[in-house]
């Protein structure tokens, strides 16, 4: 009783003091600890905005690298944050920047992707994040694979690049290279994801998909003839178009009149994954979507860039020659290319590699910090994001001594330096599809240069990024075919 009454006793207004004054002490704590951390230096541009204008005119420009050179410049660091694509981004810059985002993947952060590119990609492989991520990784890579490669594509993209050459380019004094690949990886890739061979209907998902690619990097406004909109009613198209292709290659399963592993689609409509889950129509659609434009646009723009170098260089043009006559002359009239073949295109790889670091088809992704997380000394706390750029090391003379030069012999023996050369990222993320890629360029590449000398119409041509590199011309050449 005794000790009720003096807690009864105590004064109000006292305690009530005494808890303002531990309030004010905790908040100037917090207010100090926040102004001791160092975050990186940089600008959020303009209210809603940002730095996106300054962004994507570097790309239009053709030169993506100015964007972060310039700032890395203005502040001195490597290290920067800005605002694109109405979010608060740092850049990392250097083969260690690579190195600790590509080895903290599901650590320290995952993948994230602007607005746009989730909202016109949807759930899908490169949007997921975790086990999900790994699920679907595994569950794809089953086509992706060497295995794969040997028994299913290499033959059929053969097929396709001998046929497509035979229509667009025998016979011709000039022709645009960039839009003639555009034909044939698209082809490739419905052909071997989906079985598609119907020639109208490529043409339909082709050019949808153009429209489709250019809103994946652009300002996220949904308004009636901006960039974004359009991609946005190309993509509800698609989806529409693919969504009848699943569900009638399900019906031809189901009626036995499809085989369970003949491409990508049945396998995703016939195979669980390891848990017993079968993926939904929508997610099937949106890896698929997902496939179709990674598998051709990419590989569209690196051998855009391949028959452009070869044009500027004839001696380099002559070893890839006497490299491919020599893996033709060893196999039988009308024998096929196979695996093998393939491994023995080193010198036709490194130039490919050489001609992706100077020209890079894709700039750079993005990260998110999923825990606070301090690094050369500044901090970023969990939810910022971030964005590698590959010009920040394909570039830079500390890894590459006179850069701006064209050589091959970079990608001899051992190589770039770790992490320098990301055309295809790196870590747990890495392009689930550079295999497939390289297959493709390879195969594409030892027909043509059998077939073809050429020359460049536009010499100096600019390329831009609009969102990937193009040749503003379309990479007009003039043909000449080789004497018997």
């Amino acid at each position: 009783m005794h000790s009720f009454s003096n807690m009864a006793s105590i004064d109000l207004p006292s305690v009530f003091i005494l808890l303002l004054v531990i309030t004010i002490f905790i908040s100037f704590f917090l207010r100090r600890k926040k102004k001791t951390l160092n975050f990186p230096p940089g600008s959020s541009g303009w209210p809603i905005v940002g730095e996106t204008l300054d962004f994507l005119r570097a790309n239009r420009e053709g030169k993506p690298e100015k964007f972060v050179e310039d700032r890395i410049e203005k502040y001195k660091s490597k290290i920067f944050k800005t605002s694109i694509m109405g979010e608060n981004v740092v850049v990392i810059g250097g083969a260690g920047g690579n190195k600790f985002l590509f080895s903290n993947e599901n650590k320290k952060v995952n993948v994230w992707w602007p607005v746009t590119i989730r909202k016109l990609l949807g759930p899908c492989l490169i949007t997921s994040v975790g086990e999900e991520a790994k699920l679907m990784r595994k569950m794809l890579s089953y086509f992706i694979s060497p295995d794969a490669f040997s028994r299913l594509y290499t033959k059929t993209m053969e097929v396709v690049a001998l046929d497509h050459v035979d229509k667009y380019w025998e016979g011709k004094e000039q022709v645009k290279v960039y839009h003639l690949l555009k034909l044939y990886t698209f082809k490739v890739a419905c052909q071997l994801f989906m079985s598609i061979e119907d020639h109208n209907e490529i043409e339909k998902l082709s050019t949808l998909f153009n429209i489709f690619l250019k809103g994946l990097i652009a300002i996220p406004v949904n308004l009636p003839g901006t960039t974004f909109h359009k991609a946005t009613r190309a993509v509800v198209t698609i989806r529409k178009e693919l969504l009848q292709i699943v569900r009638k290659r399900r019906e031809a399963l189901e009626q036995k009149t499809a085989s369970p592993s003949q491409d990508i689609l049945s396998h995703l409509l016939s195979f669980p994954d390891e848990n017993g889950k079968f993926m939904s129509e929508l997610v099937i659609v949106n890896n698929i979507l997902l496939l179709l434009f990674a598998g051709h646009d990419t590989s569209t723009v690196a051998l855009t860039l391949l028959i452009k170098r070869l044009g500027e260089h004839p001696q380099v043009y002559e070893n890839i020659l006497q490299e491919h006559i020599k893996i033709a002359s060893a196999k039988k009239e009308g024998e096929s290319l196979n695996w093998d073949d393939i491994q023995k295109m080193k010198y036709s790889w490194n130039v490919l590699c050489e001609a992706m670091r100077l020209k890079q088809p894709i700039i750079g992704a993005y990260r998110e910090a999923i825990v606070d997380i301090n690094y050369e000394g500044y901090h970023m706390p969990k939810g910022w994001k971030f964005y590698w750029n590959t010009t920040l090391t394909s570039l830079d003379p500390e890894y590459f001594p006179n850069a701006t030069s064209f050589d091959p012999s970079r990608f001899e023996g051992a190589g770039p330096a770790p992490f320098s050369y990301i055309a295809f990222g790196g870590g747990p993320r890495m392009c689930i599809g550079k295999e497939f890629a390289r297959l493709e360029m390879l195969v594409f590449l030892h027909i043509i240069v059998r077939k073809f000398r050429w020359k460049l119409v536009v010499p100096d041509e600019r390329i831009i990024y609009d969102p990937m590199a193009t040749p503003v011309e379309g990479l007009p050449i003039s043909l000449q075919n080789h004497k018997p």
